[in-house]
């Protein structure tokens, strides 16, 4: 018997994704969580003090005065049933145990790079390709840095052909939103060919 009720259709449950923002010190992680985020990020920064000196390379960073101690947080909605939640990585060595914690679940990772300092994408780089978590190089455009072809940032990186390496503007929404398109594409890519292949 029908008492005028209307059938209300279920609502999508979005699908949430878990994805890693890491790179060296300084390299704009907390930058890019901040530009993307569609709600207030999660930081926790803390200021640089007397008791990093030695421990923490501010070289090309010299303006730099806090530094991430755990991570950064961050969501955004790229479509009705798809969210993505963003962890940034602290950058310095002396904080990478809590790594293991927040790539659990992960299904890729963004590896910021600055030109300047292009060495500090390596830790990043063997962590990723030894937990077999695929991830793209995002050179992040500092002002005064000196402009590399991608292909010389690939081949300086020592990076699989495979590996998409990219410009962005951290500080800039849609510079990031399509580097996490671009994570996005490439997990999937990897996924399917990992399942082909048996």
């Amino acid at each position: 018997m029908d008492y005028g009720h209307s059938e209300q259709p279920a609502e999508t449950v979005p699908t949430a994704i878990k994805i890693l923002i890491a790179g060296g010190f300084g390299v704009g992680k907390t930058t890019m969580v901040g530009a993307v985020s569609e709600t207030r990020p999660l930081r926790t920064e803390e200021v640089l003090t007397e008791s990093g000196v030695g421990i923490d390379d501010l070289s090309g960073v010299e303006s730099k005065s806090t530094t991430t101690v755990a991570m950064d947080f961050g969501r955004i909605t790229i479509s009705d049933d798809l969210v993505l939640y963003l962890f940034g990585t602290p950058g310095q060595d002396r904080f990478w145990f809590v790594w293991d914690e927040l790539a659990l679940g992960a299904i890729g990772a963004v590896v910021l790079a600055d030109t300047r300092r292009l060495a500090d994408c390596f830790p990043s780089i063997d962590y990723f390709e030894g937990r077999g978590t695929p991830f793209v190089v995002a050179v992040n455009c500092f002002e005064g840095a000196r402009r590399y072809r991608l292909d010389e940032v690939q081949a300086a990186l020592n990076l699989d052909p495979d590996v998409p390496v990219l410009l962005c503007d951290a500080r800039q929404r849609q510079s990031s939103k399509e580097v996490l398109i671009t994570l996005l594409e490439h997990a999937m890519k990897t996924r399917a060919a990992r399942s082909a292949a048996g």
